[in-house]
């Protein structure tokens, strides 16, 4: 049993996270940013923590960290404002692994997609660019840090049924692979309860036809 941390817990994948994890047994603290989502958290079986991350600075961030097991990091601005979108999905996804650093947190799984990269190849002016720029940002600081770290490169979000079958090798042009929601969830469920072969990765996948823990096995 493990005590995990979801911040940005009311969204679609945390949601099916939670309740994949509190069924398990683990200990969920699911953080969110508004009283109105406490009951859809808690009715995970998740405990429901409302803190604005954006908000916090980094020893807020310590505190709110404080005595859990892991990480996962999968709250997001929802694009539209590049400004938010820098603040939540860059500056405060960095505060929370400097925060887990200091909190003695050993795990971090990072919600990211197929994409992600100092490469991505969004035009500045494109309305994407906001988000490209700050996943690319954070999942480097994420890689430069100490923690044991795995980042999550889903394709195309569906909400399809989970399969719980995916594909690590889902092609360099795929970035539009489709990914249901729920194998997003049962993926980053797999690598904090099964983590060995996924620490200090980034995995891309895509709905796919090896079954996740196989797929998640296989890496190399």
């Amino acid at each position: 049993m493990s005590d995990i941390m979801i911040i940005g817990g009311h969204g679609k994948v945390a949601l099916k996270l939670s309740q994949i994890l509190t069924g398990e047994g683990h200990r969920v603290n699911s953080v969110i940013r508004s009283a109105s989502q406490v009951q859809d958290v808690e009715d995970t079986g998740a405990n429901a923590v409302v803190a604005d991350v954006q908000d916090l600075d980094t020893d807020g961030l310590t505190k709110l960290l404080a005595d859990q097991d892991a990480v996962v990091w999968s709250a997001g601005a929802g694009g539209g404002d590049p400004e938010r979108t820098y603040a939540v999905d860059r500056d405060a996804a960095i505060r929370s692994m400097d925060a887990a650093q200091a909190a003695g947190v050993e795990r971090y799984v990072m919600v990211s997609y197929i994409g992600a990269g100092q490469d991505h190849g969004v035009p500045e002016g494109d309305s994407f660019y906001a988000y490209a720029q700050s996943k690319a940002d954070a999942d480097d600081h994420l890689r430069a840090s100490s923690l044991k770290w795995t980042i999550l490169g889903p394709g195309t979000l569906t909400d399809d049924e989970a399969s719980g079958m995916i594909t690590t090798e889902p092609g360099q042009n795929d970035d539009g692979a489709d990914t249901a929601r729920g194998n997003v969830a049962l993926v980053a469920a797999a690598v904090l309860t099964a983590p060995d072969t996924t620490i200090g990765q980034k995995i891309d996948f895509a709905d796919g036809d090896t079954i996740i823990t196989e797929a998640l096995a296989n890496l190399s």
